[in-house]
């Protein structure tokens, strides 16, 4: 049977468009490799679209298809069915418990850990103070309080490093007598002056749009940006951090969140679309290959922290 070209060509789309509605990636024609479709963190970015992917591809022969965004914002998509991946992996309990309870996942095991710090621009006006912070020799809440110094954070609605940073400031308010530290650096819990997209803060620090800005200690190295490290007692690293300061609270739209520890957690969606490829990555992030990339990306082990249930 011969076909002429418009037969042809509207033959094909309309196969792309029926296997598009029935959940398959074109993508898969490009690499021959099955699709994995991963929701992760937007602070996992640099590690998750380089050498995780290259290395999912290389040992998993799957070909991972990411996306990136705040952790409470993809655990409300995915509780309410909105998008459907293979594996979740957001940082701290609170977004993982939302899906567990959704009933979208069985349990989530903790995969890495990481900490609070302040990142800074080696282009700011400040960044002089801000080196001598870094080394000790001055008080960071005092320089980043400084007149006309442009601090960057998330929103602490749908990120929780918008709502870790606030937590880290209520600590050392607490930590260090400064009942005003909050107020004096991040103004009111929404301030719009200051709230930026994840992806794009690390960025705005390079171009020198910002000063400093909240960060977790596994993103200023790929953008090879300068931070300043915090105390323990103020950085969310340890598990303990809500019960030891149980006074300690925010309110926001309509909900009361505590501190949570910095660690990430993946999951395999009990719905994933490849089951079998979720469960092989999931066992690989474990692995001593997943974890030394994870090294490599100035991620901290989870040490002994616990499984999530619902």
């Amino acid at each position: 049977m011969n076909l002429t070209r418009r037969e042809l060509f509207g033959g094909c789309g309309r196969l792309a468009l029926a296997m598009i509605a029935s959940g398959f990636s074109l993508k898969v024609f490009g690499t021959g490799l099955p699709v994995l479709e991963v929701a992760y963190a937007g602070s996992m970015g640099s590690m998750m679209e380089a050498p995780v992917t290259s290395a999912v591809a290389r040992k998993l022969k799957l070909d991972l298809h990411g996306r990136a965004q705040g952790s409470n914002a993809l655990a409300q998509l995915i509780a309410g069915g909105s998008i459907r991946p293979d594996v979740f992996i957001p940082v701290t309990p609170g977004p993982m418990l939302t899906v567990l309870r959704a009933g979208k996942a069985a349990t989530a095991k903790p995969i890495a850990r990481t900490e609070m710090v302040i990142a800074y621009s080696p282009r700011s006006r400040f960044a002089a103070k801000l080196d001598e912070a870094a080394k000790g020799k001055a008080i960071w809440w005092e320089v980043l309080a400084e007149p006309g110094l442009r601090f960057g954070r998330t929103d602490p609605v749908s990120d929780p490093q918008g709502r870790n940073i606030i937590f880290t400031m209520m600590l050392a308010a607490k930590l260090y007598q400064q009942p005003n530290l909050v107020e004096k650096i991040l103004g009111p819990p929404i301030n719009q002056r200051q709230i930026f997209s994840e992806p794009t803060l690390q960025a705005r620090l390079q171009s020198g749009q910002l000063d400093a800005a909240s960060a977790y200690k596994v993103q200023p190295g790929p953008f090879h940006l300068p931070y300043i490290s915090l105390s323990k007692e103020i950085n969310l690293s340890g598990e303990n951090v809500r019960s030891a300061h149980p006074e300690i609270s925010l309110d926001l739209a309509g909900k009361t969140y505590f501190p949570e520890p910095l660690i990430y957690y993946s999951a395999v969606l009990q719905d994933a679309p490849n089951p079998a490829g979720a469960a092989a990555f999931d066992a690989w992030l474990s692995s001593a290959e997943g974890q030394q990339i994870f090294n490599q990306y100035f991620y901290d082990s989870p040490g002994d922290a616990a499984a999530l249930h619902a």
